[in-house]
Parts: C-alpha cells; structure tokens; sequence
C-alpha cells in the first residue's frame, strides 16, 4: 500500500512539473481561439478576424527657401614678414655689440662692430695720395693750358688720380663689410656671441624679425585653385582663443605640391600691435561658396539607388518617392537642384522602412527657417 502511494505521488509531481513547463507554450493557443471570429477579445481585427495593420510614424521637414555655405577648413602657420639670420660679411674680432636683446631697432642701425684699424690705416694712406695726386693734377692742367706739357703727360696724372679714388672706395667698401645693420625694422632676437669672440661670414649673430604685418601660410587642394585667388578672404582662429581673425590672400605658389596635390597660399593679418607671434598653429576656414533661396535638406533623408538619388515625401498620408538631382554638399546639408519645391514636406525618419504610397503617420513637422 505504501508503494502504491509514493509511486501515485511520485506521478503526481512529475505531471505537475511538466505542465508548469509546456504552459507558456500552448497559452498562445487557448488565447487565439478565444479572440477568433465571435471572441470579442483584444486584437480583433473587424468581420474577417485578421489583425489591423499598425501604421509608420514618421517625422516631416518643411521645405522653405535657405542659405548654403560651403566652407573649406585648412591648417595653416604664422610666419613673419620678413626674418633674416644676420652675420658679418666678413671675418674679425667683434670690437662692439650696440643691441640689447629683444628690443625694437630701426633700420640702418650699427648693430655690431668688426675691428676695422688695419682698413682704416689704409685709408689715411690712401686719403694723403690722393690729395698729393689732386695738387698735382691742378699744376699739370694748368701747364697744359699753356701748352707747357703734352697731354700725354695730363692724361698719366689724371688716371693715377682715379686709381686712387678706386683703391679708397674699395677700402670703405671693406670697412662698411665689418659693420652689420639692420636691413630693416623688426625685433632683434638672443644674440648668439660676446664682444671679443672672433665671428666670420657663417657665424650667426642674432635673428632679426618684422612681426607687422603677419603671415598665414596654408595649403588647399588643387580643385579649389580656380575659386581663391590674390584677394581672397579668409578667417583663422589659434589654440586658445576663441577670437576670429580676417586676413587677405596675398601670395599663391604657382606650383602644385605632386605629393599631396595641394597649393600652397599666404595670407597678410595686420597684426598692428604685434599681439601674434611667428610659428604658432592657425585654423584656416575658407568660404568657398554662398548659394541663396536655393533648396536644403538634411543628408540622412537622402537614399542612393541604382537609378539615382531619391527622397520620400509626404503626400495625403502616404509616403511618395522622389527622384532628385543634387548640388552642393556640406557635412549636413545637400543642395536639392531638381524634384523638389519650396511647401513641400520631406520624410526624414523610418527612411529604411518607407516605400511608394506607404501609409504614413506624421507626428513631427520641422520648419525650416
């Protein structure tokens, strides 16, 4: 008896189990017959008892008149004016350093100062010949104007005359050499000797550089050679500010880079109170294009086909194809040339689901301004 009641029980909790789990599987079947023709449960779909279909929503753009920009971002540099290495012409110890560092100097300044003694012993030399030779060339002329010597005679005084006005420009040629100026105005940099060390024509001096006006050096690729040309606007901004600065296109390299196919430009930026310094990184914006009252829409509403390029619209609550023809691009916007009219409503969401004369739902509408 007692073997009876555990194998009773022991069936009893099998079956129990088993339909804990088969349950869920067969509920969907006692569900439809309760919702069939007649049922009047949830989901009937009217006479025949199919399901209603569950219409898309999407979201529409308005279709007005805009503004498309296309701009061109570049990386650029600032360079200075003018810059230059400065050194001596010649070789010699430095007698003299008349610059302090850093400062403004003008040009023509002395800057620095090569012994000269030996040219200048040289020209004293030379000054005394040459005022002996003047005397007496006047005593010659004067002679020969009485027809007292020949003129051969004259014209050997007169030649010794000039030799020596050539040897005297050599020597102050020779003196100026042992002197640097500054070719220009600018700001002189950190000198690299001390008065007394010996310099020669490859020993750098010091850097002298003209900050005003400053140069913007970049580079574009090749397509847009023909739209910027000398005069052409543009905007950069630095590492750090925030502050959007204007300058003109001054100078374009006639040559095009093979490597990168770009061609390289330089600006001019005023730079009047010297606030930007040589060397720093630009971001260079061109705009390279401005198209008014034309058509804009977002790219993502835009589909590539086989055929071409088209787009839903929203058409007595369907969704209708359009093919278009494009123009310009930006990174969110395309140019709409052909297809489309200023009211109508473009889709631009569910695009992956849209199909001709699908029946949409329109639940969003952008305007664009």
């Amino acid at each position: 008896m007692n073997k009876k009641f555990r194998l009773v029980t022991t069936i009893l909790i099998i079956a129990f189990i088993a339909g804990m789990i088969a349950y869920p599987k067969i509920k969907p079947l006692f569900t439809s017959k309760q919702s069939g023709p007649g049922g009047g449960g949830p989901g009937r779909g009217g006479p025949t008892g199919m399901p209603a279909r569950q219409l898309l929503n999407v979201s529409g753009y308005l279709i007005k008149p805009a503004t498309m920009v296309e701009f061109y971002n570049s990386t650029g540099t600032l360079k200075p004016d003018e810059e230059v290495e400065l050194s001596f012409e010649t070789s010699g110890k430095i007698v003299g350093i008349n610059f302090i560092e850093g400062t403004r100097v003008k040009k023509g300044d002395l800057l620095a100062k090569i012994n000269d003694k030996p040219f200048q012993a040289q020209l004293e030399k030379l000054l005394a010949q040459k005022k002996l030779a003047e005397e007496k060339e006047f005593r010659q002329r004067s002679l020969l104007d009485r027809d007292a010597i020949s003129q051969e005679s004259y014209d050997q005084i007169v030649t010794e005359l000039q030799t020596i006005q050539a040897d005297i420009n050599l020597i102050t040629a020779r003196i100026s050499e042992t002197e640097l100026r500054a070719p220009f105005d600018g700001i002189i940099g950190l000198r690299g000797l001390s008065e007394g060390s010996y310099a020669t024509s490859s020993t750098k001096i010091a850097r002298l550089v003209k900050m005003s006006p400053i140069k913007v050096e970049f580079s574009i690729p090749e397509k847009y050679s023909d739209v910027v040309k000398i005069g052409f606007p543009i905007t950069f901004s630095l590492v750090g500010s925030n502050d959007t600065l204007h300058a003109v296109v001054y100078a374009i390299d006639p040559k095009i880079d093979v490597t990168t196919r770009t061609i390289v430009m330089r600006a001019l930026y005023p730079n009047r109170n010297e606030e930007l310094k040589s060397g720093r990184f630009a971001s260079v914006t061109l705009q390279l294009a401005q198209i008014n009252n034309t058509i804009a829409i977002p790219t993502e509403a835009l589909i590539p086909e086989m055929e071409g390029e088209v787009v839903f619209v929203y058409k007595k609550g369907k969704a209708v194809s359009v093919k278009v023809g494009t123009g310009l691009r930006t990174e969110s916007k395309i140019q709409i040339t052909s297809g489309l009219n200023f009211g109508d409503t473009l889709l631009t969401t569910g695009i992956l689901q849209l199909r001709q004369s699908l029946p949409v739902v329109l639940d969003t509408l952008i305007v664009n301004e």
